[in-house]
């Protein structure tokens, strides 16, 4: 296992971009980050891309996502002139799901939501993560209650690396603001009241006063509503 109070005390005090740039030398050619092109990961991908980082950047490709969602994947690449790796499931899952169950059984049962993240997300983030060290994402503390219990910095023991949030402390508007000063492209569902952006069936906007995540599975009658990429970490030594 890497220490990853090692790594705290690294990082300790740096700012998101000057913690990328010394993580991106400790990994070398081990490091990657992980995009939904919500405002988060676009204010990551433009400091990686803009300050040229080794670190790969790819997405996982579910085949539901919003239209507004592949505009700004398509124009984050022309931008920046860097790939934007995708991750496809693998069709013989998917194809017996939806032989099985139908397109839309995810709205049927809890279980049957959880297979449809199994087989369009989990797997291929598996696929993505495999070989590498450090995973680099978009996740805030305040994004939910589950969240504020993370740390910046956390060993992910499913998949046997460090896990490093860089702006985990950011507050949405610093984010906002961000991505406004550095004219970075970002998802136009944000500005019709969609804090966070998912596969089109599974996300709608979010009402005055409701939770960061309700607009996400707002079908099911449950507190904790993840898909299984970013499972809570107790122990992060």
């Amino acid at each position: 296992m890497i220490a990853v109070d090692n790594i705290k005390q690294q990082i300790a005090g740096l700012e998101p971009l000057e913690a990328l740039v010394l993580l991106a030398d400790q990994f070398t050619g081990k490091i990657v980050f992980s995009t939904s092109f919500g405002w988060e990961d676009q204010a990551l991908t433009h400091m990686i891309f803009a300050n040229n980082l080794p670190i790969k950047v790819f997405t996982l490709e579910t085949g539901r996502l919003f239209p507004e969602t592949y505009y700004v994947w398509n124009r984050t690449m022309e931008i920046y002139g860097k790939p934007i790796y995708a991750f496809y499931p693998q069709h013989e899952p998917l194809e017996k799901m939806i032989n099985a169950k139908g397109p839309n059984s995810f709205y049927d049962s809890v279980d049957n939501r959880k297979e449809c993240c199994g087989v369009r997300k989990v797997e291929p983030l598996n696929r993505a993560l495999a070989g590498n060290e450090c995973w680099i994402t978009g996740i805030r503390a305040e994004q939910s209650t589950n969240r504020q219990f993370m740390h910046d910095v956390e060993w992910d023991e499913q998949h046997q690396l460090v896990k490093f949030h860089p702006i985990f402390n950011w507050t949405l508007n610093e984010v906002k603001d961000y991505i406004k000063q550095n004219n970075i492209p970002y998802n136009t569902l944000h500005d019709r009241g969609f804090p966070s952006i998912g596969c089109q069936p599974c996300t709608r906007a979010v009402q005055p006063g409701e939770d960061f995540r309700a607009g996400r599975w707002w079908w099911e009658d449950q507190d904790k509503k993840e898909c299984g990429l970013h499972e809570l970490i107790i122990d992060n030594k």
